[in-house]
């Protein structure tokens, strides 16, 4: 199989046509989902919002978050944002010389993209609730690693609402269950705005993993919600909770000097 490695600008020419004959569908149906379920308290509310994009190609998605951090770049009075959505099935890795996670690339099922954020390599497909936030970390203390340790907490207490105990592993980025890897993070950055973001395993096909060293993690044991607990589970459920809590702690990743410039 021949990687598809964007030289993200030649994937979004292949892409533009596509995205824009979507966006206004896309714009809609999320705008009708879950952007107005669940707002925090007034006293609480900052500028963020979380659009439910459905079901999208990998490429269309990273055409929207390049899409959106270049407006956000020229004008950062723009909200933050997260994009929640599932993709159909793909595998991805980041910029690194090291490519040993992924096996043997020749015989991937599925397309693979060699993308700008960290980490290794990961299979993302349907029964995965991916979270893409769009965030300036000029408001966020410019701390990288504080924003990677709220997404977990995200991501924890999300599977605490539904009875799961989710936990991190020291010196590994993600969430757990005892040994056992529940949702993965890779996130990239530009201009101190953020892109790329979560990827939690609801349910459906684990297998595909088995394809790759997931994370490059030597024999990582993937689950997912489905498998933890033995119940369905629905990825747009799912997100309609997650919404919820990121509406509600954003404010937890705020600086308290929000209001004050900081130079970059």
């Amino acid at each position: 199989m021949n990687i598809a490695e964007p030289s993200e600008a030649r994937q979004l020419r292949q892409s533009k046509s596509r995205v824009n004959r979507k966006d206004a569908n896309r714009r809609s149906s999320a705008t009708q989902s879950i952007e107005v379920i669940g707002c925090p308290s007034d006293a609480k509310r900052v500028d963020f919002r979380v659009r439910w994009l459905g079901r999208m190609e990998f490429v269309d998605a990273l055409a929207l978050q390049e899409e959106l951090l270049a407006k956000k770049r020229t004008d950062r009075s723009l909200e933050d944002e997260l994009l929640l959505l599932e993709h159909e099935p793909v595998y991805t890795i980041g910029r690194t010389p090291d490519k040993s996670s992924l096996l043997d690339s020749a015989h991937l099922p599925h397309p693979l993209f060699v993308i700008n954020r960290g980490g290794q390599a990961t299979y993302h497909g349907p029964g995965q609730l991916m979270g893409y936030p769009i965030v300036d970390l000029r408001l966020c203390g410019q701390d990288l690693h504080r924003y990677l340790r709220w997404l977990e907490q995200l991501l924890i207490d999300l599977l605490a609402h539904y009875g799961i105990a989710g936990s991190r592993r020291e010196s590994l980025t993600g969430v757990w269950v005892d040994q056992r890897k529940i949702a993965s993070i890779g996130v990239g950055v530009r201009h101190w705005i953020t892109m790329h973001g979560f990827a939690l395993n609801v349910c459906g096909d684990l297998s595909r993993f088995n394809y790759i060293i997931p994370c490059g993690i030597n024999d990582v044991a993937m689950t997912s919600m489905e498998k933890e607990m033995g119940n369905t589970y629905s990825v747009v459920d799912v997100a309609t909770v997650c919404e919820k809590l990121s509406l509600d702690r954003i404010i937890d990743l705020r600086v308290a000097q929000e209001g004050q410039p900081i130079n970059v």
